[in-house]
């Protein structure tokens, strides 16, 4: 079994995904309805809400909490810090700058628009 996709659901698919599109430096043709951008050998998608909730006649499970469950996208990079300046300027709201995490790995956090995080990481040389 291999990932191929993570997707986020949200009412916004254009906005969001046109903020990916510029985060990520590809280009695709945006819509309001699904967009899947490649991100290496994986890709992130965005899809409306509508395709995604429960109908009446299915219900979804009954000890799961409103709202969404928090999610982190991890992005490779080979250089995190020469990334931030260029990530900065999107107008990121910053969890962390970028650091040295214990394990080694050298990494930024922030959140999208939508308040989902991501994580920028390069592992140590």
């Amino acid at each position: 079994m291999e990932l191929a996709q993570s997707r986020i659901v949200t009412d916004d698919v254009e906005g969001l995904a046109g903020f990916y599109v510029r985060l990520l430096g590809v280009q695709v043709a945006l819509n309001d309805y699904y967009v899947e951008i490649p991100a290496g050998p994986a890709s992130v998608g965005f899809s409306r809400r509508r395709f995604t909730e429960y109908g009446a006649d299915r219900r979804g499970p009954a000890d799961r909490p409103p709202g969404r469950d928090e999610v982190v996208l991890d992005f490779m990079v080979e250089d995190v810090d020469a990334e931030y300046l260029r990530i900065s300027a999107l107008g990121v709201d910053w969890v962390m700058p970028p650091a040295t995490q214990p394990w080694g790995n050298r990494s930024m956090l922030f959140r999208d628009p939508a308040g989902n995080l991501i994580n920028v990481f390069s592992r140590p040389h």
